[in-house]
């Protein structure tokens, strides 16, 4: 049997958002410890929030780009592993296999983050994702020639979408299994002034109804079918019904996986020298896909790889929904039969509380121009 690596290395496999943030986390805390990144891709830093707002800004993909994956690696001094695949962990000898060669690691960090959904349907492989600049770069060309776009999945990233590219003068519906958008973050009553902004900027809402299949046409539009039988001509359809976080490595490598990575407190997986950070990670029985919790996350798990173990503790954290039209922020608990909502409405905007059977704010929603009331009713909410 070979040895187990005798490397100090700090290895981390990924180059989005968490492995980024993770390496400036490790710098500013030890300017010296040898750190390399392996990933798929060119590892250049852009902002991918920035994703749900390239038609209206007209941003081209390669405009995204903040750093060069070449010199983040210089500005930040590691080693950098680009457009190397990783093929496989061997987690008895602490191990990084890769087409390019294998990599010893003191600590591993999976930063492998997660893929977009598709919905099982025939012609499934005809939906455009957006959630990589590579994927944007991929169809931003068609993206520009389109006129008609469908866009499935009315949750954040959807209505983001759907307004988005409504504000450039494209024909474009919004269609969802469920009755209202923002489902899974606030009760439909709330999501009323966000409907009426989606019709006003010339959306088409379509709830309730799903997508069965999608057939390709000659020249790059698509035949439609929607699950109540009715038939559509699209230039294109995008599909932001969520992510699935990339388990692969993890699971090949033995470590625990439910829906995501499980681990503990610290970000240690069930390996005791393998982490993971981000979008691919379960903790405390969640998913986590938001920038913050990736900051707070970097933080503490930088000073856990450098010797100090530190737990991740998160704060009541709010959500932005940036819609321009009428853009929502909401925190804590927004769902729920036992909740009893106090909301404050005029025609520009909303200031929504959530309390429980003691009277206790549990969360709220704000909209429009009341996104002022956001902070001081965050500050109440129990941490």
């Amino acid at each position: 049997m070979s040895a187990v690596s005798s490397s100090d290395e700090i290895v981390v496999i990924g180059s989005g958002f968490a492995a980024q943030q993770l390496v400036k986390s490790l710098r500013k805390l030890d300017a010296e410890r040898s750190i390399r990144l392996i990933t798929a891709d060119g590892g250049d830093e852009y902002n991918k929030p920035d994703l749900s707002h390239v038609v209206s800004r007209d941003c081209a993909a390669a405009a995204m780009t903040r750093l060069s994956g070449a010199e983040f690696a210089e500005q930040q001094r590691i080693t950098l592993l680009p457009h190397c695949p990783v093929l496989a962990i061997d987690p008895a000898r602490r191990v990084v296999k890769t087409g390019q060669g294998d990599f010893p690691y003191g600590r591993l960090v999976l930063a492998t983050g997660a893929s977009a959904a598709r919905p099982p349907i025939p012609g499934a492989e005809l939906l455009i994702t957006l959630n990589s600049q590579q994927e944007y770069a991929a169809a931003e060309a068609r993206i520009r020639q389109a006129s008609r776009i469908l866009v499935l999945g009315a949750g954040l990233i959807g209505c983001e979408l759907a307004m988005d590219m409504a504000s450039a003068g494209k024909e474009v519906t919004l269609l969802d299994l469920a009755e209202s958008p923002l489902s899974t973050l606030l009760p439909a009553a709330l999501s009323q002034p966000l409907q009426q902004a989606l019709r006003d900027q010339g959306v088409s809402l379509q709830f309730g109804t799903g997508l069965a299949r999608i057939d390709a046409q000659p020249g790059d539009g698509c035949r439609v079918t929607l699950t109540d039988g009715r038939i559509s001509e699209q230039d294109l359809v995008i599909a932001a019904i969520g992510l699935r976080p990339n388990l692969a490595l993890a699971r090949g490598a033995g470590l625990a996986v439910e829906r995501g990575i499980l681990v503990d407190d610290r970000l240690q997986t069930s390996d005791p020298h393998i982490f993971a950070l981000g979008d691919c990670v379960q903790w405390q029985g969640q998913l986590l896909p938001f920038l913050q919790p990736i900051v707070l996350g970097a933080n503490a798990l930088a000073r856990t790889l450098l010797g100090t173990p530190t737990p991740l503790t998160l704060p009541p954290m709010l959500v932005k929904v940036k819609t321009p039209r009428y853009p929502l922020q909401l925190a804590g608990r927004t769902k729920g039969e036992d909740l009893a909502w106090q909301c404050r409405w005029n025609s520009h905007g909303m200031v929504a509380e959530a309390r429980d059977q003691a009277g206790e704010l549990c969360g709220f929603v704000v909209g429009g121009d009341q996104m002022s009331a956001a902070f001081p009713l965050l500050r109440q909410l129990p941490r």
